[in-house]
């Protein structure tokens, strides 16, 4: 480890943490076993939830008035799929230290009635595309459910998250024997081709009530559901050293999971530290739980006003506060090196990629760009820059989007993976570390900006 790690910091005035190889041990197995953990956004959100609770913070809720003590540390979710965290400074807070992603990951969505039979024979399920997704890894491989399911109870409407655990679904290809363009660029109907096989005949009717075992409780109290399929591989680490990992939802729950490790390691400086981690990016965002929502900022306003402060001091915080928009960037592929810009050409173990779009795809410009390159200098990370090819449109995040909420100075970035929106993706192993480390003096540091072009950092 300590070469790949040495032969990464080229960039780098301060190095204090790239040979701490305790630490990166510590956050790599933290990661899989959040990722396996984590089969879709709700069980991300629960599992954020547990890690945060287990250090000390205090949950919140929407619909109920809140008790902030100065030094507190506090979290919020909403519908069950998006979270806030955030840790007060000792004293008022001169404004926020954000980094924001996503626990979304495009997969396949279960539809209601999802049962069809086939020929008196087999059943398969009903399900469609959420998300920009590859669909042919979704092939030839053990599935299960997962999600959440509303329950009808004496006092209302009741959640539960449901996990299958178990092998239980495979959506099987064509042979080459039959279609012999398999290999020529076949075009997947989501419709025809993606319908997982649930069972032969003796399973008829038989879905739901499995879904109601799984989350322990009766099928005829299930009153709807929110149900994805999920691909059963686990988070492995490959390559001659083990330098890589693969797995699905790197996309983003790799950006989510440095980001709240920062969170925990941190101590706020002047300024309240804040995890954000949205739903719904890979359809838009466009939800009450999504960037395009009011999440943040309702929390923002509400840590302003039960801090002190009135409507004045609510701008002036919001332009004495930085964002890092934290959402993963597309590596150098081996086998296609022509698909990346001729200069800007980010590698997986080699550091956090900071995103350029002269379209305003992403948010960085010279000035937030200039601040987080600071960040990583102080952290001892590495970092690398991304473009698109000027022919080759990319893709957007939740920074402009969350802009339209909160105007935040803000700065894109992402850790650089392979396959991405893939069933399973392949990443670095060094480089979730250099984020979370990144994140930690983010959060503990304070940016103050006062809405012109300066900024100053106090570390």
């Amino acid at each position: 480890m300590k070469t790949a790690i040495d032969n990464s910091c080229k960039n780098n005035e301060e190095n204090h943490i790239l040979n701490d190889e305790a630490y990166f041990s510590r956050i790599n197995a933290g990661l899989a076993r959040f990722l396996d953990a984590s089969p879709d956004a709700f069980h991300a959100t629960e599992n954020m939830k547990n890690l945060l609770e287990d250090n000390g913070f205090t949950r919140l809720l929407e619909g109920r008035k809140w008790d902030l003590s100065s030094g507190g540390s506090y979290y919020v979710t909403r519908n069950d799929s998006a979270l806030i965290a955030f840790r007060l400074p000792e004293g008022k807070p001169a404004g926020f230290q954000i980094i924001a992603s996503h626990c979304d990951s495009p997969m396949l969505k279960i539809k209601p009635n999802a049962e069809i039979t086939v020929e008196n024979t087999y059943v398969k399920l009903n399900v469609e595309k959420y998300g920009g997704m590859i669909l042919s890894p979704w092939m030839d491989r053990p599935l299960s459910v997962s999600g959440r399911i509303t329950v009808n109870t004496a006092d209302g409407v009741e959640t539960r998250l449901v996990n299958i655990d178990r092998d239980l679904l495979v959506i099987p290809n064509l042979a080459i024997h039959m279609d012999r363009t398999l290999n020529d660029g076949y075009k997947f109907n989501p419709q025809v081709d993606m319908l997982p096989l649930f069972s032969d005949m003796g399973g008829a009717g038989k879905f739901m009530e499995t879904v109601a075992e799984a989350a322990g409780v009766s099928e005829s109290d299930i009153l709807d559901t929110d149900l994805f399929l999920y691909d059963r591989t686990k988070a492995a680490r490959v390559g001659l050293n083990g330098e890589f990992i693969l797995s699905g939802r790197l996309d983003d729950l790799q950006c989510a999971y440095a980001s709240l490790m920062g969170l925990i390691d941190s101590t706020p400086g002047a300024n309240a530290a804040v995890h954000c981690v949205f739903d719904n990016e890979e359809v838009g965002s466009g939800t009450k739980q999504g960037a395009a929502s009011t999440f943040l900022r309702d929390v923002l306003r509400r840590i302003n006003l039960l801090t002190g402060g009135d409507e004045e001091d609510w701008l002036c915080s919001v332009q004495n506060s930085f964002m890092v928009s934290a959402d993963n960037a597309q590596a150098v592929h081996p086998n296609h090196t022509d698909k990346a810009d001729p200069v800007n050409r980010p590698y997986l173990n080699q550091g956090i990629v900071i995103k350029y779009s002269a379209s305003q795809k992403y948010t960085t410009d010279a000035v937030s760009g200039g601040v987080f390159r600071k960040i990583c200098r102080k952290a001892g990370v590495p970092w690398q820059t991304y473009t698109n090819r000027s022919d080759m449109p990319g893709g957007s995040t939740l920074g402009n989007i969350s802009a339209t909420q909160v105007a935040l100075n803000t700065v894109d970035v992402g850790l650089p993976q392979f396959a991405m929106h893939s069933a399973c993706e392949t990443a670095g192993i060094l480089d979730t570390a250099y984020l979370a480390k990144a994140a930690e003096v983010l959060f503990s540091c304070s940016v103050s900006g006062e809405g012109d072009g300066d900024y100053r950092l106090n570390f």
